[in-house]
């Protein structure tokens, strides 16, 4: 296993591995063959950040067979997908802040988010292993009743675009299979999601292949595989924890 992370300690930005609550301090850009600098620091010595900084944040819609039936959706001819905007982001374990534009359902979405390693373009699915660098979780926060708001245009990038929207991290596995990763959603210790990646209509290599055709994708790219049965919304207060079995996990509030 190489959980991938990035932190401040000292005042200084690094990457490194973590393992056992120990982090192996690596130099140079992660996705560009760092070197090993022998030196380790305690997990508890450090302050995480988000392990990569994205060009952008692609978020898959109607990608899991199981969330389909409940809907009465069929399966998509290709994958379907929206933009995120990066400004979106927000740092581990901060809280997420309800807009002042916006006073409905805040949901969240449990899902397992692809990190690209290496640009890409017009690849075929069964070279994507090649360029994905590795897995993360997410939690794609949307504002829902802005979707259908108005009827002329269905507003998928606002809705999932507020400011601290955009969870991913805090680590990034590389060494995990794909097919089989069991995601949770814990909303105020409750499970509220429970499901596997198997039951994707679109795997993680028919997506990268997709989207490189249509975009170049670059290192630290993140790409959301879509969520499953059991989102729903929070309320003020609310804490919200998205774990990914041999990944991590991600906790956040509503304030």
């Amino acid at each position: 296993m190489a959980n991938w992370i990035k932190f401040k300690h000292k005042g200084e930005i690094h990457t490194g591995i973590l393992s056992n609550n120990e982090i192996a301090l690596y130099e140079g850009n992660m996705f560009n063959n760092p070197i090993d600098s022998r030196k380790r620091i305690s997990l508890n010595e450090v302050e995480l950040l988000n392990p990569c900084s994205p060009s952008k944040i692609i978020a898959l819609w109607n990608n899991y067979k199981t969330l389909a039936d409940e809907k009465g959706l069929s399966k998509p001819t290709n994958p379907l997908y929206l933009n995120k905007a990066v400004s979106c982001i927000l740092e581990p374990g901060k809280d997420i802040v309800r807009p002042k534009s916006y006073s409905e359902a805040i949901f969240y979405e449990g899902e397992l988010g692809i990190v690209v390693g290496t640009h890409c373009k017009d690849i075929e699915a069964d070279m994507a292993k090649n360029y994905i660098f590795g897995y993360t979780c997410i939690n794609d926060v949307t504002g829902m009743d802005i979707v259908k708001k108005d009827p002329s245009f269905d507003q998928w990038t606002r809705s999932k675009s507020f400011d601290t929207f955009g969870i991913f991290g805090p680590s990034i596995e590389t060494e995990i299979d794909p097919m089989n990763i069991q995601i949770q959603s814990k909303l105020n210790d409750k499970v509220v999601q429970d499901y596997n990646t198997s039951d994707m209509f679109f795997n993680v290599y028919e997506i990268v292949s997709f989207l490189s055709k249509d975009m170049s994708l670059y290192p630290g790219d993140i790409i959301a595989c879509g969520t499953n049965a059991g989102l729903g919304p929070m309320e003020h207060g609310d804490l919200i924890q998205v774990s990914l079995e041999g990944i991590g996990k991600v906790t956040n509030k509503l304030s």
